[in-house]
């Protein structure tokens, strides 16, 4: 009931936005109209004025992807309302219907085909009392994760900006220890949707504080202390009494001080002029037991080994082992190139899980787990805004086996901007060792899966 009377509010307060907006327009060009017939002596100096307003007009219209539309402002503040959502077909039967990882235990493989409004994301954002001081709220929800713990997630965030080298924030963000956790989300080449060897590596997201800027015209940080590597399905009892998570970036653009639209992974944009990006991160996380999710619920990280295997998982590593508690540390690289719609790009990364601890300990065989990966991407875009191709592959090298994946597909952009696409992707995919049910896989899939996703995001 809370909610349906939550969104009743806001979709009244959008049509009467809109229906407000429309009027005004008209009568701001009805005024031009009189005042052209009222002057006809003076009839080039009304037409030029009206070519003016009407640009004004225009300008008060301006699109930005995911700004949202705005619903008031005054001089005390402004909301904007804003909406990501998708629909997904996704048709797994190409999957094999068992999986053996590596320590031999074997588990079924659930193949879906099915139909899904998958996520939606309302939010309102905008300033208050000073445009420098900025929030940001909003629900989120995972259709295909109904009755899991972390279905439904209110949440938000603070920001003060202090100049063009310092922002600070406070509230639930990513941490941004690989690319894709940096805020470009979510002008990804799929929609909604990473390469297992992105989702296997990366943090996520979580409370905590942070501060970002620029360093010189060229060069930008973004650092972030937090209480986990993601709060997804954890409640603050089950976080230790300490924030022992930090994540870091620096990004360097050399030949034209920028990477697109958020940093985008695509060139969308048609850079005439070679764009580059290099970037650097490093996350380090104390994590414990209790602090990890006992099931795979939406989203959420887990400390996982190269077969998929959660490392907190009982006698996993044998009989009477339980690890309670263990510190991971990882650094990825990120490097990218885009001219005239073509954009290759990638990302390394390197993992260690150490400082153990727990029972039965003398038996483990091991002091620090270690994988490392990559992933590579290329696009182009066909028809310039409108249809892009995208190819990708990504591998996870770890000491419990190799997964891969390897994709196929294309975006068409009707309306010409980002704010609406229709992806098509097949995956190829080798023992994934990350999944869950907002993603096309799940863990341990091996086969083909096709999925294709309608995207709005105003």
């Amino acid at each position: 009931m809370k909610k349906t009377y939550f969104f009743s509010i806001s979709l009244t307060l959008f049509i009467l936005f809109n229906i407000y907006s429309e009027d005004t327009a008209a009568q701001e060009l009805a005024d031009l109209n009189i005042n052209l017939k009222l002057n006809e002596n003076q009839k080039t100096i009304k037409l030029k004025t009206a070519d003016r307003s009407a640009d004004t007009l225009k300008s008060k219209t301006k699109y930005i992807p995911g700004a949202g539309i705005k619903i008031f402002e005054s001089d005390i503040g402004s909301v904007s309302f804003s909406v990501f959502s998708y629909l997904r077909y996704l048709n797994q039967k190409g999957l094999d219907t068992n999986y053996t990882n590596a320590f031999g235990k074997t588990s079924s493989i659930k193949r879906r085909q099915d139909i899904q409004l998958n996520k939606v994301n309302i939010k309102f954002l905008g300033w208050f009392m000073d445009p420098k001081f900025r929030y940001l709220f909003y629900v989120w929800t995972s259709n295909t994760s109904l009755g899991q713990v972390s279905q439904v997630v209110v949440a938000g965030n603070l920001q003060y900006r202090i100049n063009e080298h310092l922002n600070l924030g406070a509230g639930i963000n990513g941490l941004p220890g690989v690319r894709s956790t940096s805020g470009n989300f979510p002008n990804w080449l799929p929609v909604d949707n990473r390469l297992v060897a992105d989702e296997f590596f990366r943090p996520s997201y979580t409370t905590g504080g942070w501060a970002d800027g620029n360093i010189t015209d060229k060069i930008k940080y973004h650092a972030m202390w937090g209480n986990n590597l993601s709060q997804f399905g954890i409640d603050a009892g089950q976080l230790d009494a300490g924030l022992n998570t930090f994540s870091g970036m620096i990004s360097w653009f050399p030949t034209t001080g920028e990477f697109g639209f958020n940093s985008d992974y695509s060139d969308f944009d048609v850079h005439n002029k070679v764009a580059t990006r290099l970037a650097g991160h490093f996350t380090y996380s104390e994590e414990d037991r209790e602090s990890q999710p006992k099931t795979d619920v939406f989203d959420n990280v887990q400390l996982r080994l190269s077969d998929g295997s959660i490392v907190f998982t009982p006698d996993l590593f044998g009989n009477g082992i339980l690890l309670e508690n263990a510190t991971y540390k990882m650094a990825s690289f990120d490097a990218g190139i885009k001219y005239k719609g073509f954009a290759l790009e990638g990302e390394y990364y390197q993992r260690w899980i150490s400082n153990f601890k727990g029972s039965g300990l003398d038996s483990l065989g091991f002091k620090v787990l270690t994988d490392n990966g990559f992933q590579a991407m290329l696009s182009y875009m066909i028809l310039p805004k409108k249809l892009q191709t995208v190819t990708t592959l990504s591998q996870v090298f770890g000491e419990y086996g190799n997964p891969w994946d390897a994709r196929a597909g294309f975006n068409y952009y009707p309306l010409e901007n980002q704010s609406v696409r229709w992806n098509f992707e097949y995956i190829q995919i080798y023992k994934s060792p990350v999944g869950a049910l907002s993603l096309p896989y799940p863990v341990g899939a091996t086969g083909g899966i096709l999925n294709t996703d309608f995207m709005v995001n105003f």
